[in-house]
């Protein structure tokens, strides 16, 4: 499979600039049917300069709308040129990163937790749809470490959720928990399941084994399809342990979650989902006759600007780049494990993750605070969490060290 390849800040910034001129020139085009416009020249400044050598700021300015999702073909024609940009991003996360060997499609989103909803509305509506399935016989199951997305999923869908409960040390499922789970959600009428799974959670890193949930559903004769939500992960995980089962070359994975303003350090507002080919017609709001290819997303209209933002990123640092930077990160958070090892800190790290999460009992709520770790609840904190992102060198570790 190829990977991705690496550009030059020259090479970038001629791919944008030839994208975007592609797309609509409100100036200077007799374009009067589209709601929408670039940005108001009397507040946002389009004449400065530096622009010539500023592509995403430049992008942001003219304002493509990347509405739908370009990898089904057919568009809003008006922003084609960054819309092939968005497609070329879905192929480096769904081939390169993710090891997918067939047809996919995806885009992207607001953020993890609206690609994470998107998932469970297509096998709501799957479900419904193929097995005429009522909305009461349907269940979304994931891990009581999961994100809440999950439950806000549910909330909004109107799945019911069940959790299973995780070991309080290794924050792992077991096949006792998961069985337990599946019982309960049986008793109250459940028969179809959506499992959301999770690569990394965002509170202590941890990884599910996905084959404990698929052997069990298999076993048992339930039918299930099972999303990845990598929305903390995606970016790190695959790189720091790239021989995993969280990605498309495991046969029971159906789609993945990823988001590119966390480890990416993308602007908010650049989640992303991916999903096999023939699944996202579930999601299509036929109603939308009015937009060029209809529209199969959560969000409807949304910032081409974001998709550009993430395709800089990865043509910046290539492949061989991105995963420097995570052996990097590992190399820290291994650093920061033995120094509390040294004071008899009891912390969890997930093997090769980059968040390390101590127990409060070791830690005073004013040094929490002073340096911002996150508690796993504010109301009544058990654990706070340290997450080695780029900005936490070993110089600001030790200042927190030395304090604790």
């Amino acid at each position: 499979m190829q990977k991705w390849k690496k550009l030059s800040q020259l090479e970038i910034r001629k791919r944008i600039f030839s994208a975007l001129s592609e797309n609509v020139d409100y100036y200077t085009e007799n374009i009067i049917g589209l709601p929408a416009s670039h940005l108001d020249d009397k507040v946002f400044y389009q004449n400065a300069p530096f622009l010539e050598d500023a592509p995403y700021l430049s992008t942001l300015i003219h304002n493509p709308n990347h509405i739908g999702c370009h990898t089904l073909g057919e568009s809003e024609s008006f922003f084609r040129g960054t819309q092939e940009l968005e497609k070329e991003v879905i192929k480096v996360c769904a081939e390169d990163i993710l090891h997918c060997d067939t047809e996919y499609d995806g885009y992207v989103a607001s953020g993890g937790t609206e690609a994470n909803m998107q998932a469970v509305w297509i096998y709501r509506n799957y479900f419904m749809q193929e097995h005429q399935a009522s909305i009461d016989e349907i269940a979304l199951i994931s891990s009581s470490d999961a994100h809440y997305s999950s439950a806000k999923a549910s909330n909004v869908l109107r799945v019911n959720f069940y959790k299973v409960e995780v070991d309080e040390n290794d924050r792992s499922i077991s096949q006792e928990a998961l069985e337990s789970t599946i019982d309960q959600a049986q008793q109250d009428g459940k028969k179809y399941f959506i499992i959301m799974a999770n690569m990394m959670t965002t509170m202590f890193g941890s990884v599910d084994d996905v084959s404990i949930y698929t052997d069990t559903f298999i076993e048992k004769e339930i039918p299930f399809k099972l999303h990845i939500d990598g929305a903390y992960g995606g970016f790190f995980y695959p790189f720091a342990k790239p021989e995993n089962n969280l990605n498309f070359s495991n046969p029971h994975v159906n789609s993945i979650t990823l988001d590119a303003h966390k480890m990416l350090q993308a602007p908010y507002g650049t989640g992303i989902f991916l999903i096999r080919k023939n699944w996202m017609h579930f999601a299509n709001t036929q109603e939308a006759s009015y937009v060029e290819g209809q529209d199969f997303t959560l969000i409807g209209s949304r910032s081409g600007a974001n998709a550009i933002a993430i395709w800089m990123i990865l043509m910046t640092y290539g492949p061989n780049g991105w995963f420097e930077k995570t052996l990097v990160l590992n190399h820290r958070t291994e650093w920061l494990c033995k120094a509390l090892n040294k004071k008899d800190i009891d912390y969890y790290r997930y093997p090769d993750a980059n968040i390390v999460t101590i127990k409060a009992q070791f830690l005073q709520k004013e040094v929490c605070k002073k340096y911002g770790l996150i508690p796993d609840s504010h109301k009544s904190p058990q654990w706070y969490k340290i997450v080695v992102m780029d900005h936490v060198t070993i110089e600001k570790l030790e200042k927190f060290l030395d304090e604790v």
